[in-house]
């Protein structure tokens, strides 16, 4: 049985046929030994055609379509021209080897041509391979370098092309340095406060927030020149008058040691970058809020933006996320706990990062775990409308009727009320986001055109009736007599609708009295029969 051997190189198809295949036995290890000698090689594989790409734009559709398992209509008449056409209802005496079993489905099922794809053709396409540039005498040294490097290139560059404003890698580092700076804010503000704890320590009781801390360290600077004159410019950074002369009162009665300048000029310099610090985790938090509603808006309306960010950062990609199970999803953050538990066989965790969205906190003891469990299964849900969802301006529609579902859900679980089906949320979800749509669509019309199309149209209507002179008192008596007409014709139409309605409803009349009457004559004849037969039983 012949055997054809299909490679799909950078530079073009090229189809070879191997010969002597029994003597090599078809063994993989032997072919293996004679791949890497080209004298003993190239006696078993011969080229029978070569067909290049026309340009680097067909070799990308081309690698493009191999890569997903198409066969190609330049591929086709590769294959059927070169190779010999199978007789109908009789089993082909050749083969087709190819690399990818899929490109091999898809040619058997549309040319009837018999294809396999095992190691021995494996070995035999990796021996092509290598040696591909001696089989083709045409190709230069170093044309076919140049070519997989082009199209590697453009292969790579096609298929990384995305969307800018989708990109979930931003969310993801985002979201690490905002929890680091979390951590760096607090251990920084934790040494504001010892540091100034020393000339002023009375501040810490009255100030409870980190940020108005360091705010207020920046401002007092030395306890003793603080005043009641301060006491307006106080308030306006604590927001309470009554604290800020608590804070007056406090430092002329302060048991703090005094600072040196340079101390104190040290000090502010170390409050103002934890100032600094606190205004860009601001923004950045600002930034993720707005990364979030490109990204997975609908995750992030559902489980808000940080948890939202913070499972797309656990998983790696939204992608990822979108292909987790809810199960998965649902103990996602939590891995050693449930590898803890299934080596010492105790209870395996019931949320992960989830835990730190407010579903959770406002659950039940008892409810937690359903809860957490419901809530994954939704954000499984969301995530996928957000990854794989092919709308170019995302919508919060489907989170927004999923998050009320959990909120059903939660009602559910403490008073009792049955929530929606499923599909009937989904159902009105899609409606929205369709109305959302058309709104958009019709925001989009600018109103200005609009507007000077209504002027133009009145300066016409005002230049006809100027050029007319006495002609639109006519114009508008005519208008007027045209609408009296219609009126008239309108009401003489209700007229003959009420007397049809009316001889209808007299003809109802008529059928009902008659029924009436003839209702009457039977029971009539009932009752005297009825007496008959009283009368002949007194008799006897």
């Amino acid at each position: 049985m012949a055997l054809f051997l299909l490679y799909e190189s950078a530079s073009g198809y090229a189809l070879f046929e191997a010969h002597g295949l029994d003597e090599i036995g078809q063994n993989t290890e032997a072919v293996r030994n004679s791949v890497s000698d080209l004298n003993r090689f190239g006696k078993v594989v011969k080229l029978r055609s070569f067909n290049p790409f026309t340009s680097a734009l067909d070799a990308l559709t081309q690698c493009n379509a191999i890569s997903e398992g198409i066969l190609t209509d330049e591929l086709r008449t590769v294959v059927e021209t070169n190779l010999p056409k199978p007789k109908e209802g009789k089993k082909a005496k050749f083969s087709l080897g190819v690399a990818d079993p899929k490109i091999g489905s898809q040619i058997s099922e549309l040319t009837k041509i018999p294809c396999q794809s095992n190691e021995f053709v494996l070995e035999l396409i990796r021996g092509v391979r290598l040696h591909f540039d001696r089989f083709v005498s045409d190709l230069k040294s170093g044309d076919l370098e140049k070519a997989q490097l082009g199209l590697g290139h453009s292969y790579s560059r096609a298929k990384v092309k995305f969307n800018v404003n989708r990109v979930d890698n931003m969310v993801i580092q985002a979201i690490f340095l905002l929890d680091t700076l979390d951590k760096d804010i607090n251990s920084f503000s934790m040494r504001v406060r010892e540091w100034y704890s020393w000339h002023f320590p009375e501040l810490v009781k009255i100030v409870n927030d980190n940020y108005l801390y360091a705010k207020l360290t920046k401002f007092i600077e030395d306890k003793s020149k603080l005043t009641e004159d301060k006491i307006s410019d106080l308030t306006d950074i604590v927001g309470d008058e009554d604290k800020a002369k608590e804070i007056v009162e406090a430092a002329k009665a302060s048991m703090g040691q005094d600072l040196s300048p340079v101390d104190l000029i040290n000090v502010q310099q170390f409050a103002q970058r934890v100032m600094d610090l606190s205004e860009y985790r601001r923004k950045l938090y600002d930034y993720l809020v707005t990364k979030m509603s490109d990204i997975a808006p609908n995750l992030a309306s559902l489980i808000g933006e940080v948890v939202g960010a913070r499972l797309i950062s656990h998983a790696g990609s939204l992608t990822n996320l979108a292909k987790c199970p809810s199960s998965t999803l649902q103990i996602l953050g939590a891995e050693k706990a449930l590898f803890r538990a299934l080596k010492t066989k105790g209870n395996t965790p019931k949320y992960g990062l989830i835990f730190h969205s407010s579903f959770i906190g406002r659950a039940s003891a008892k409810n937690k775990g359903r809860m957490a469990r419901y809530l994954a299964n939704k954000c499984s849900i969301a995530s996928r409308i957000d990854c794989f969802s092919e709308r170019e301006k995302g919508t919060t529609a489907f989170g927004e009727k999923l998050r009320e579902q959990v909120e059903e859900r939660l009602d559910f679980y403490d008073k009792g009320v049955a929530p929606r089906k499923n599909i009937d949320v989904m159902r009105s979800a899609m409606e929205s986001a369709d109305n959302k749509d058309t709104e958009m669509e019709t925001e989009e019309v600018p109103l200005e055109a609009s507007s000077k199309k209504a002027k133009k149209k009145k300066q016409k209507d005002d230049a006809v009736d100027n050029a007319n002179g006495d002609a639109p008192e006519d114009h508008k008596s005519e208008k007027k007599k045209k609408k009296e007409k219609r009126k008239v014709d309108q009401e003489l139409e209700l007229d003959d609708g009420a007397n049809e309605v009316a001889s209808e409803t007299k003809k109802k009349k008529k059928k009902k009295d008659k029924k009436d009457d003839e209702s009457e004559v039977v029971e009539a004849a009932v009752e005297t029969k009825k007496k008959k037969k009283s009368k002949s039983k007194d008799a006897n």
